[in-house]
């Protein structure tokens, strides 16, 4: 049905509406203007107005924005997430782990006992490997730069000079970090060469931490000692810098708890190969033990 006017509408036949509809359209539009401007944001929408005829009767609906409806998607989901269990669900779900694990811990079959023992070192060794990624630092690029070539003759009076002092740095359980590199610097404002004691020190690991503090140091390697010890010479050109321990370098409480967890991590590896092997032997005993009898079967049979 089409309308001549929109007064002639059965839902606009107020006295003000017939008032507005008697103002020009300069007015209109200058009435308009004034309501926004008074309007505050946030009673605005986005949402779009659709006119639907219903036989004599004109209705506005508003329609949802696709953003508000994912929106609104998106916080349904959140919230089934963080559905919040009470205190004694949380009790209950933790005794059940625990009665479950004790079970199989006293299990009468020892494949069940090693099997529960195998899976949780595993996930112990899952966790330490993410744990201990943090601790990686980014290595910063190597400056281009000359390579001190040293002489034969300057790198004996180097090693017997290196020898008589005394003056020494001790790289411990932390291992390599900014510390190290600082007193380093500190040794070779007054001498020429220091000794770096690495102990504990695996073996084969000194070479390591002779690579990575010549790196980070910016001196040469004269000699590695049998006793794991290293001797740096600081250079011909030596300038002290400003900043002495390196930014991608650990802090001595950060190289302490790396230390701790890379412990953790090679005694729970020690402990996964003995259980597996545990495992293989009574694999093994089992396998040993069915043949015994199916042979014995066999010969009690002949007999008979």
């Amino acid at each position: 049905m089409a309308l001549s006017s929109w007064k002639h509408a059965p839902f606009c036949s107020s006295p003000e509406e017939q008032l507005v509809d008697s103002f020009s359209s300069l007015q209109r539009r200058i009435m308009c203007c004034s309501l926004l401007h008074w309007q505050h944001s946030k009673f605005s929408t986005n949402a779009l107005v659709n006119l639907k005829m219903d036989g004599n009767i004109a209705r506005f609906c508003f329609d949802k924005p696709s953003d508000a409806l994912h929106i609104d998607q998106r916080k349904v989901k959140e919230k089934a997430k963080q559905v919040k269990m009470s205190r004694k669900a949380k009790l209950n779900e933790l005794r059940f782990y625990r009665l479950k694990a004790k079970k199989k811990m006293k299990s009468p079959n020892p494949e069940v006992r090693i099997r529960y023992k195998l899976e949780k070192a595993k996930r112990k060794e899952e966790w330490l490997i993410e744990k201990l990624k943090k601790y990686d630092m980014p290595k910063s690029p190597e400056l281009a730069s000359d390579p001190e070539i040293l002489t034969e003759e300057e790198q004996f009076y180097l090693k017997r000079t290196g020898e008589k002092k005394k003056n020494y740095v001790t790289v411990g359980r932390r291992g390599v970090f900014g510390g190290v590199v600082l007193n380093m610097h500190l040794h070779w404002k007054k001498h020429e060469t220091v000794k770096v004691v690495c102990k504990p020190c695996r073996p084969g690991q000194v070479h390591e931490y002779a690579e990575e503090l010549s790196r980070l140091s910016k001196g040469i390697v004269i000699d590695v000692k049998p006793n794991n010890t290293i001797l740096f010479y600081r250079g011909k050109n030596y300038v002290q810098p400003k900043v002495m321990s390196p930014p991608d370098t650990l802090s001595k409480q950060k190289a302490l708890e790396k230390y701790r967890l890379e412990q953790s991590l090679e005694h729970t590896s020690q402990y996964i190969e003995k259980l597996e092997k545990e495992l293989e032997e009574y694999h093994k005993h089992v396998a040993f033990y069915k043949g015994t009898n199916k042979n014995g079967q066999s010969t009690t049979v002949k007999n008979t």
